[in-house]
């Protein structure tokens, strides 16, 4: 890992200064410094993404793939690296940042495949005697210049899906990566930067709030994408002016564990939806509805087992537990540990915090209306709760201001055709937790959990409109 690194402005390395410093999560010592782009400069560099529309959207589609194709290669050298670098930047268990990298490479992979398949229809207009001369058809071309906001959990491939598809469909963008991650992003430009992407079609920028604004109202900008939290989130779709809005916001993801669960299998997979790093992913397994024949087996394995996993330095392979990314957030979810409790919530086992350090942490018996059950916790908790019938688990799970996903364990067909019927969530995990994504399915949420999917093809639409031609057939 190095000390500095540039911004990428208008599709070159710069570096105006060196104002953010990056700190190792689990230290707390400065890591690395980069540049903070002033509001001047992202003005200077939306203008750039504008002026480079046309060149983007005259790329073959064999020149796009071969931008894409070189990012994999070149994301493959450097996987060491940029592994490392997500361990020191995000905290995350070095296993999780390989696992993280091996996802940016096959999501830049999906999209060099499907910038050679975003295709159209030839549409029959003869419907009636006054169409009988008609002939239609219609294809996708770019939206234009996009702006994206990254969140820090996913520093590499929650970029990754925004970026990718991008260039897939022929646009260019400016993208703001979050300040207390931003080396991974970074990264990828300096390797966007080594193609022969059209002058000025990207910027990677870390900046403060004066200057993101910009990345949201600014007209020249078609579209918004955005990963965060919901308030953040719908504050900047009501900014946003006429471009279109994606927004992947969060949730607070329940489990179903149905009587016939394998639960060897159901703990294992629970444990890890529920900690991977330190809970801080929008699909974590943050609630629990076991059937009430095998709740305490349940719950004394998962007690068991959450009691053992290893926390401490993330560099070090057999830990799990790392850091979360702050000790601020980390102080927020022991103060809603602590309310819980108070409350009348039962701790089963962790709920300690040291500086920025959170046990893994289950609890049951606790109210709805904490903020455990009821909002984000975007940390290493899970609560649990029996239920008789699967209809009361579908109508539990399904009390939230969230709808991202669910998982459910169960072996009956007609359950899980119920739940896919019922769940208000965007997608529905069979045998396994909501945590579970593989990076070309379409992925989003419902209620306060966004618009709009991600997912490389879901993507694409997203950035591209549809274009209809008509063609009037003269006798003669």
């Amino acid at each position: 890992m190095r000390q500095t690194y540039p911004l990428l402005f208008a599709s070159r390395p710069h570096e105006p200064n060196l104002d953010l410093e990056v700190c190792d999560k689990f230290s707390g010592e400065v890591a690395a410094r980069v540049p903070l782009a002033s509001p001047q400069l992202i003005e200077q560099a939306i203008a750039a993404a504008a002026a480079a529309t046309r060149p983007m959207a005259q790329l073959k589609a064999y020149e796009r793939q071969d931008i894409l194709q070189h990012c994999v290669t070149r994301f493959q050298e450097r996987q060491d690296e940029l592994a490392e670098t997500l361990c020191v930047e995000a905290g995350k268990p070095i296993g999780d940042s390989q696992g993280e990298v091996t996802r940016l490479i096959d999501t830049f992979k999906i999209a060099a495949e499907e910038a050679t398949r975003i295709t159209g229809e030839v549409m029959p207009l003869d419907i009636s005697a006054r169409a009988a001369n008609y002939r239609g058809m219609w294809r996708r071309v770019p939206i234009g210049a996009c702006s994206f906001i990254s969140p820090f959990n996913f520093p590499l491939n929650l970029a990754a899906h925004k970026i990718a598809p991008a260039i897939a469909a022929g646009c260019p963008f400016v993208l703001k990566p979050a300040s207390l991650t931003p080396i991974g992003a970074l990264i990828i430009g300096e390797v966007l930067a080594e193609t022969n992407m059209p002058e000025g079609a990207f910027s990677i920028l870390p900046c403060r709030r004066d200057g993101a604004e910009l990345f949201t109202t600014d007209p020249r900008l078609k579209l918004l994408s955005f990963t965060g939290s919901p308030e953040v989130g719908w504050k900047l779709k009501s900014q946003a002016g006429a471009k279109k809005v994606v927004l992947e916001l969060g949730g607070n993801a329940a489990c179903i564990v149905d009587a016939d669960a394998n639960l060897d299998d159901a703990v294992k997979r629970l444990i890890v939806g529920a900690f991977y790093q330190s809970g801080q992913s929008c699909i974590s397994v943050q609630r629990i509805l076991a059937h009430r024949d095998i709740y305490e087996e349940l719950k004394s394995r998962l007690v068991a087992a959450a009691s053992q996993l290893k926390s401490g330095d993330p560099k070090a392979k057999e830990t799990f537990i790392g850091p979360m990314i702050s000790s601020g957030e980390a102080e927020r979810v022991e103060t809603w540990i602590n309310d819980a409790v108070q409350a009348g919530a039962k701790l089963l086992t962790g709920g300690q915090r040291d500086g920025a350090m959170v046990e893994a942490t289950l609890l049951e018996n606790v109210p709805t209306d904490q903020p455990l059950s009821c909002d984000e916790v975007f940390g290493p908790v899970a609560i649990l709760a029996p239920f008789d019938h699967f209809d009361e688990a579908l109508r539990i799970a399904n009390d939230s201001q969230y709808g991202l996903q669910v998982g459910i364990f169960t072996r009956d067909v007609y359950k899980i055709l119920s739940a896919w019927d019922q769940m208000e969530v965007g997608g529905v995990i069979i045998g396994d937790v909501p945590s579970w994504r593989v990076d070309h399915m379409p992925y989003g949420g419902v209620k306060n959990s966004g618009l709009g999917r991600e997912g490389i093809r879901f993507a694409i639409e997203d950035m591209t409109e549809i274009r209809n031609l008509v063609i009037r057939e003269i006798d003669g």
